[in-house]
C-alpha cells in the first residue's frame, strides 16, 4: 500500500475498534464506573498503572483495587488514614503490591492537595510538541514524598528512554475528545495532537508491518518516530490511530 492507501486503511481501523463495544475487553471499562472527573482520572491513573499482561487479568486486579477503596477513590485518596492503607497489604498484581498502591494513594493525595490534582500536575509545561517534559515533570512531582525505591518502576520515565506506554495511554483515555464512548475527553488543558501512541508489542508490530515505524526497540525512540508518522495522517488527533493498530494486533492478528 502507498501512503494513502494506508492512512485510508488506518482510518477505517480506527472508526471500526474506537466504538464503545472496545470498553468489554479493556481495562478503560474500569473509569467508566464513575461520572465524577476525580474518581475518573484517579481510577484510570490506577488501571492504567497496572496495565500490563493479561487484559482480563487486569480488570480483575482493578475492581480488587476500587473495592478495597470502596469504589469511592477520589474520597479514599482525601480522606483516608495510615489504618486504612492495610487494607492493601495482601493485594497483588504481578510485581505491583500492596506496598506500592499505599504509595500511589499518599503520592495521589499530595498532587492534589499541593498541584490541585491529576490534571494540573500533567500541564505544567505545555509549550511543546510532544509531552515527554510533562511526563517527566509529573513524576517528579509524584515522587517527593518518602517512597521505597521500587515502586519508582511503576511510573515509566521517558527520559530515560522508556515508550511510557501506560501513561501515554493514560493520557489519551483523558486527552482524547468522548464523541465516540471510549475516552473521556475531561482535560482540556492539553491538546490531543500533543498525545503520543501508547506502544506496546502489538501495536508495535503491526506500525511495523505498515512501514510506520522501522527501530525494532519498543523505546521512547520508536515512539518518536511513530509520533512523526502518525501525525502526517492526522495532526490535530494522531493518536485515533492507537485503535488501529492495537486492534488489528489484538484482535486480527497482524504481525
Amino acid at each position: 500500500m502507498n501512503s494513502n492507501e494506508i492512512k485510508d486503511f488506518l482510518d477505517y481501523k480506527a472508526a471500526e475498534y474506537e466504538q464503545p463495544s472496545f470498553l468489554d475487553y479493556d481495562p478503560i471499562q474500569i473509569p467508566h464506573l464513575f461520572n465524577k472527573k476525580e474518581d475518573i482520572e484517579i481510577s484510570g491513573f490506577l488501571i492504567s498503572s497496572i496495565a500490563w499482561g493479561n487484559r482480563l487479568s487486569i480488570i480483575k486486579s482493578g475492581k480488587r483495587m476500587l473495592e478495597l477503596m470502596d469504589n469511592d477513590p477520589y474520597h479514599f485518596v482525601m480522606q483516608h488514614t495510615e489504618k486504612d492503607l492495610d487494607t492493601f497489604s495482601n493485594f497483588v498484581h504481578r510485581t505491583f503490591n500492596g506496598s506500592d498502591l499505599s504509595y500511589f494513594i499518599r503520592a495521589l493525595r499530595n498532587l492534589y492537595v499541593k498541584y490541585d490534582g491529576l490534571e494540573a500536575t500533567f500541564s505544567k509545561t505545555l509549550n511543546n510538541d510532544r509531552l515527554v517534559q510533562n511526563i517527566n515533570e509529573f513524576r517528579n512531582s509524584f515522587f517527593e514524598l518518602k517512597h521505597e525505591k521500587r515502586t519508582e518502576k511503576h511510573v515509566a520515565n521517558p527520559f530515560k528512554g522508556s515508550a511510557a506506554k501506560r501513561i501515554n495511554m493514560f493520557l489519551r483515555w483523558m486527552v482524547r475528545d468522548s464523541k465516540n464512548g471510549v475516552d473521556f475527553g475531561l482535560w482540556k488543558s492539553i491538546s490531543p495532537s500533543q498525545l503520543s501512541c501508547p506502544l506496546d508489542i502489538h501495536s508495535g508490530n503491526v506500525a511495523r508491518s505498515l512501514g510506520l515505524l522501522y527501530r525494532k526497540q519498543n523505546d521512547q525512540k520508536a515512539v518518536e518516530e511513530l509520533d512523526l508518522n502518525l501525525r502526517k495522517y492526522d495532526p490535530k488527533d494522531p493518536v485515533k490511530y492507537d485503535y488501529a493498530l492495537f486492534g488489528l494486533g489484538v484482535f486480527e492478528g497482524l504481525k
